[in-house]
């Protein structure tokens, strides 16, 4: 595993970097991934809208600042995504909010198609769920996944395909409003948590 972490770490980009490419690739009429079509064009554009939105609109709250004060360990956070995933562009700025706040916390992204092996590794119920977040200490050593979504979206969706066996339109439309209401305050909260208690373990 940790050579594997090594391996992967020296491939990952910044936050910055990342969002870059996605609109110069957009602006090409491509999109991040193996699969090239008008609907992952489409699905690139509004992830491109919704990260430019929380870009612009998202903080920490005080509780978040003073928790995330409390990590007291270097640790590397490498995101696996894609420019066209929804969850993706929902989570990631505020994992680059949290980053930025704190001297403890490096973020590199890496696109998930280009880097089979890392997500091989990193699976979510047999599939390759995206955004993927692996902390890990400077050292390589494992410290917590994270993704592809906060808890109680992720529930929703294990509920809707128990009973409809799929994600359809209008569930779509009811996850993305519980992701605007929520204003990354699920993401933010749980990924602090993880990293400090995981900077407490011996």
């Amino acid at each position: 595993m940790k050579e594997l972490l090594k391996k992967y770490s020296t491939k990952g980009i910044s936050y910055q970097a990342y969002t870059k490419l996605i609109q110069s690739l957009y602006e090409q009429g491509k999109a991040t991934g193996d699969i090239q079509n008008e609907d992952y064009l489409h699905y690139t554009q509004l992830s491109i809208q919704r990260m430019n939105r929380w870009n612009k609109k998202a903080v920490l709250s005080e509780e978040a600042k003073s928790n995330l004060a409390t990590i007291n360990q270097p640790q590397n956070w490498l995101v696996i995504a894609e420019g066209w995933c929804g969850d993706a562009a929902h989570a990631l700025p505020f994992i680059h909010l949290i980053a930025s706040a704190s001297e403890k916390i490096e973020l590199k992204v890496v696109l998930r198609d280009e880097n089979d092996e890392l997500m091989q590794n990193f699976l979510t119920n047999g599939g390759k769920s995206i955004p993927k977040l692996i902390a890990f200490t400077p050292e390589y050593e494992l410290l917590f996944t994270w993704g592809p979504r906060p808890k109680e979206p992720t529930a929703m969706v294990m509920k809707e395909k128990e009973k409809k066996g799929k994600l359809d339109k209008a569930f779509k439309t009811l996850l993305q409003k519980w992701f605007n209401k929520d204003k990354g305050n699920s993401t933010v909260n749980e990924l602090i948590e993880l990293a400090s208690e995981a900077v407490l373990v011996d």
